[in-house]
């Protein structure tokens, strides 16, 4: 497979507007690397730039240490699954399949072979013969798939390939995509605005926004550890729950108030947060670190507040509820099943200080996680 180096790209339209802007990555060969962001955020332009669907403003790809930026797209060596499936409508599965290694003249021996291992490694072996109108969504993009895999490219390419497809088969299809990544050993590059496919897909994950790169971690790092408040409310659903509060030291102890709470700091964000004394932060924390008191004891007394349940939500195994923390701050709360709270009652809940994520006001750049 491949490495491949992305430095300082720009991607500049002729109005002036840059779609991407100063991007810089490393991709190590065999990773499965995710470009997550909202709509509009520049991951399916970098695609096509590495690609070279798009041309490179400015700035050096490289795959195996040699530049790519003048290479003709069918002379990279990459495959591109879209998320269109991009099927030619008239020809089999197995026609499909075999059409790009025909147009290289490939012998007809080794595209039989080339074929029927993907189709058996995709679970295609019985619809070779049938056309893409007789198939379902995902079988179309297993067959995308499937005439990726044929070419046994350096790199593979990903564009939001499932999201045409409905909420269970798309959990089917993660798991088929982390599966053929670990049978093929291949370097795959995937987009995706859906950050619940990047948590589960990606050995590394590239969030951006507005054309930068806010953060490239693990998926476990982004959780725990978010660069910013932007990457602390993408990663995460129901995502955290943020209000503002300002720095008190009482006593030599820091405190973060909140309109009339006044919380605790944990003794390893103390020295952090004591340094920034009279300052207003903002405080980030994950629903699940919200305890219901009817089923939880909370750390101590001061972790503890009162509210209104607005929306109480069954989700099976776990429960949202929904209340207001103050009068311009609404919060969701994760939590077991058997919470005695309902939609009007009053419910009592705790937060745990060493679950604080704490950011600047202005910047919004993590103090501590």
């Amino acid at each position: 497979m491949a490495q491949l180096s992305l430095k300082n790209i720009y991607k500049r339209y002729p109005d002036g507007f840059e779609a991407v802007k100063d991007f810089n990555l490393d991709i190590q060969d065999k990773e499965f690397i995710i470009f997550v962001g909202p709509s509009g955020c520049g991951k399916s332009t970098t695609l096509r730039m590495i690609a070279g669907l798009e041309d490179i403003t400015e700035g050096t790809l490289s795959i195996e240490g040699q530049e790519m930026n003048q290479v003709a797209p069918k002379d990279r060596d990459i495959a591109m699954v879209f998320q269109s499936y991009a099927l030619y409508p008239h020809k089999t599965v197995y026609e499909n399949m075999a059409f790009a290694l025909k147009l290289k003249k490939i012998p007809k021996p080794e595209i039989d072979k080339a074929v029927n291992e993907a189709a058996r490694i995709l679970g295609l072996e019985n619809l070779l013969k049938r056309k893409p109108k007789e198939l379902s969504g995902g079988q179309r993009q297993r067959v995308a798939m499937g005439r990726a895999i044929v070419r046994k490219p350096r790199v593979f390419l990903m564009d939001e390939p499932l999201s045409n497809l409905d909420a269970k088969l798309r959990v089917q299809m993660r798991t088929e995509i982390a599966k053929l990544h670990d049978k093929l050993g291949a370097t795959i590059i995937y987009v995706t605005h859906d950050q619940t496919e990047a948590m589960t897909l990606g050995t590394r994950i590239v969030v951006m926004k507005d054309g930068q790169i806010q953060q490239v971690d693990t998926p476990e790092n982004l959780y725990k550890n978010p660069c910013n408040i932007f990457v602390a409310g993408f990663i995460g659903s129901p995502q955290m729950n943020f209000f503002d509060a300002t720095v008190t030291v009482d006593g030599g102890a820091p405190k973060l108030k909140a309109g009339e709470h006044l919380f605790p700091v944990c003794a390893r964000h103390k020295d952090a947060v004591a340094a920034i004394s009279g300052k207003t932060v903002t405080v980030g924390i994950r629903p699940e670190d919200l305890m219901d008191l009817s089923q939880d004891t909370a750390p101590s007394p001061d972790c503890c507040f009162r509210s209104t349940i607005n929306v109480y939500e069954l989700m099976g195994a776990e429960v949202y509820l929904y209340f207001d923390f103050s009068a311009d701050c609404t919060m969701t709360a994760r939590v077991k099943p058997d919470t005695t709270a309902r939609t009007g009652s009053t419910a009592e809940f705790a937060m745990n200080p060493e679950k604080f994520h704490i950011f600047e006001k202005d910047s919004g750049k993590a103090i501590v996680n």
